[in-house]
């Protein structure tokens, strides 16, 4: 079993890197945080890197004590671990850690994964990498406490949508069961997380809104987002999570698009879709990828020409 080689691996090395994707959500983040705290545990000397800071709903967390934001000098580490992360590129500057490190594995539930590691564990069935990383603690029969438990209930919480996507499953529910047994405050995390927002935050959804713009009979939303738009209300990069359920949730709507233009020209584009479109094969084609229902890519090029481009894709599969 591929879970026995990556224990044996983790056993065997003393300082290990651990690396979430890019702009980390709550799935990378809570991941990351929960092994490090059991890799703690076993006097293991773990360092999660982040690309960026940490949103601030994501404050509460245990384990941050265990992380750093990298800097662009890597050390050399027996064992570094990807975590959610889809291929090389989605490791940002820190592919330098991954390519300085003796041994590499990636665990992902991805099914657009490049398997890039050393060693790849890539379970396609699993809600969030946290359902994964639930299991291997289980199996080094690591005893999971309130912090390591909160950490993977908020993975799973948000890369399931509040257990409201496709990819809740009945070992989901098995899993966070058991995880509220050991402590999780369920409600205190979905106040935190899913109920609260910034006042800027707010600002931008009613921008976004205003912006909105359907497509092919309603069933295509786009939203555009530039640098201007967000300073002009005072929001942050993080400020943009979740926007793009603002045209998912229309009635009608199949597939959702924001188009995020960053100061660096480049423009992050985020899919979302309801029911039949795979939106992982569109992100694909400009080099991204994700899942059935969710997925993004980073393009470059004019906003409104990435827009026509995008809209022309998905009306041909729509």
């Amino acid at each position: 079993m591929i879970e026995n080689e990556i224990i044996s691996l983790i056993e065997k090395a003393d300082k290990i890197a651990i690396l979430p994707h890019v702009s980390a959500d709550g799935d990378a983040l809570g991941s990351s945080l929960a092994l490090a705290l059991a890799l703690n545990i076993l006097n293991k000397k773990p360092v999660i890197y982040f690309e960026e800071e940490m949103p601030s709903i994501y404050g509460f967390l245990p384990g941050k004590e265990l992380s750093r934001i990298y800097e662009g000098k890597p050390d050399k580490y027996e064992l570094v671990i990807a975590l959610d992360t889809g291929d090389l590129d989605r490791l940002g500057k820190r592919v330098e850690i991954f390519n300085n490190a003796g041994i590499t594995v990636n665990i992902d539930h991805h099914p657009t994964n490049t398997e890039f590691a050393g060693v790849n564990f890539v379970d396609t069935n699993a809600s969030a990498v946290g359902e994964i990383i639930y299991r291997l603690l289980t199996m080094m029969k690591i005893g999971l406490d309130k912090d390591m438990a909160t950490c993977l209930y908020v993975a799973i919480a948000t890369d399931t949508g509040g257990f409201r996507y496709s990819n809740t499953t009945p070992d989901t529910h098995k899993i966070t069961a058991d995880l509220i047994n050991n402590g999780v405050d369920v409600s205190y995390i979905s106040q935190t997380v899913f109920d609260t927002l910034s006042l800027q935050k707010v600002k931008l959804m009613g921008k976004a809104i205003e912006n909105l713009e359907l497509f092919e009979n309603g069933k295509l939303a786009v939203i555009k987002i530039t640098d201007d738009l967000l300073k002009s209300v005072g929001a942050k990069e993080e400020d943009c999570e979740g926007i793009v359920n603002i045209g998912r949730n229309i009635e009608g709507v199949e597939v959702a698009v924001v188009i995020r233009q960053r100061a660096s020209g480049e423009l992050k584009v985020n899919f979302r879709s309801k029911d039949y479109v795979d939106v992982s094969v569109i992100a694909n084609r400009h080099s991204g990828g994700g899942h059935k229902r969710a997925a993004g890519c980073t393009v470059k090029g004019d906003i409104n020409d990435v827009k026509e481009m995008l809209v022309k894709e998905i009306s041909e599969v729509l």
